[in-house]
């Protein structure tokens, strides 16, 4: 823990993440809750999650260049001021709201969340971009990978340890209580970057964000390793929110569990986080860039494998465990590996093409949850189409495991 008793900058930087990540932990369990408050339709609930994953899709190229155009830490402060703007946006909705489930103008609701959903997750883009972008600029590129493992386990602790829980408890309380602290949160991470002292660095010529774009997209394509790296993500990416998207139906109609019990349940998934992000800097050490990521490629089938076939929420809370674990191991590899090889000049708009794959896939998976959910269940009955996308989900991670064993180098 040395590295944050000596560089305040990034004590700073650290601390608006947890704070910031509790606010996200949070909305986490409440959206897609509120949604299940709203309706039971996985079309719908579907919606919602594609709404909040969508500006990956459509916001990453773009929001790379203004991060290489402009001040990454008044972006950072920006995004979460607009994000307690939004957030308090739900709260006037739910405020709203007649008796929950409403008995009429349900889409209605629903896409006004889904509305809110988006311009969070718009806003989400640019911060998160300015934020990996920023790290190597407040520590020295020796410390990257102790930098990352060590901001990446409190994202988990509060983001997914502490904050869905804690959701689950106020969302019994009342509706509008956990959006009433997630946009508190957003309101101190956004004075904690602005104390941040960043060290001057030259700003580029502005020229037409196209040919900027195609920039970065050159220099990528030039590194195959990468870009390799990227497509990966991407599916592993999709699956993921595939799965977590049916989850909250899941936990509910076959674990269940309440919005507390649900809370808990995402906290083993935490776990997971938490003891990767301290114990994974060492394996990738010890063990390589490549064989790290051969583990995580072994790992991440079983856990779609285990919550298809289980109704017990202690191996489903095991499952999760690893499925984050596998996640924390391949971003400390695969996060540092990029900002050590990317140029400055270059880090944000690379940064966005590599996240407009990677994750660019996943409001895919949202809606591929919902739909696989809704066309099979006439067929084989709620229980057995709730548990579709995972087995869905496995085959394909065994066929991506396959390509990688096969195919990555590092």
């Amino acid at each position: 823990m040395s590295l944050l008793y000596s560089n305040r900058n990034y004590r700073l930087l650290f601390s608006a993440s947890a704070i910031s990540n509790l606010g996200d932990g949070v909305s986490a369990l409440a959206f897609p809750w509120l949604a299940t408050l709203i309706t039971r339709d996985p079309v719908l609930i579907g919606y919602v999650a594609f709404a909040t994953r969508l500006p990956w899709l459509l916001f990453t190229l773009p929001a790379g260049v203004i991060t290489d155009r402009g001040d990454r830490q008044r972006l950072m402060v920006m995004a979460d001021l607009l994000r307690l703007l939004l957030t308090s946006g739900v709260i006037a909705l739910i405020t709203f709201l007649p008796d929950l489930p409403p008995d009429d103008k349900v889409n209605l609701y629903i896409l006004a969340l889904c509305g809110l959903a988006f311009l969070l997750g718009s806003a989400e883009v640019v911060r998160d971009n300015a934020a990996q972008t920023a790290l190597p600029s407040v520590v020295a590129p020796g410390d990257l990978e102790r930098a990352n493992g060590q901001i990446w386990s409190v994202e988990q602790i509060m983001g997914s340890f502490i904050g869905p829980p804690l959701a689950g408890l106020l969302i019994a309380y009342a509706v509008p209580a956990p959006f009433a602290l997630d946009a508190v949160t957003f309101a101190v991470a956004a004075w904690v970057v602005w104390l941040i002292v960043v060290p001057p660095r030259a700003m580029p010529a502005k020229r037409s964000m196209f040919t900027e774009v195609l920039e970065g997209f050159r220099w990528l394509v030039q590194h195959p390793k990468l870009m390799r790296l990227a497509l990966m993500l991407g599916v592993s990416n999709m699956l993921a929110v595939m799965a977590l998207t049916v989850l909250v139906l899941f936990s509910q109609e076959i674990l269940g569990l309440n919005g507390v019990g649900h809370g808990f349940l995402l906290t083993a998934g935490a776990a997971g986080g938490v003891v990767g992000g301290i114990v994974c800097p060492g394996i990738a050490a010890r063990f390589g860039a490549e064989r790290s990521l051969q583990v995580v490629l072994f790992l991440f089938p079983v856990m779609f494998i285990l919550i298809f076939a289980t109704s017990n929420p202690w191996v489903v809370a095991f499952a999760l465990f690893i499925e984050m674990f596998a996640a924390l191991l391949w971003n400390v590899v695969t996060v540092s590996y990029r900002q050590r090889l990317i140029p400055d000049g270059l880090l944000g708009r690379v940064n966005s093409i590599y996240r407009f794959f990677g994750w660019g896939m996943m409001p895919v998976g949202a809606l591929l949850a919902g739909w696989v959910v809704s066309v099979v269940e006439p067929e084989i009955g709620r229980e057995l189409a709730l548990r579709a996308p995972y087995a869905l989900a496995s085959c394909i991670a065994i066929l991506l495991a396959a390509y990688g064993l096969l195919r990555l180098r590092l």
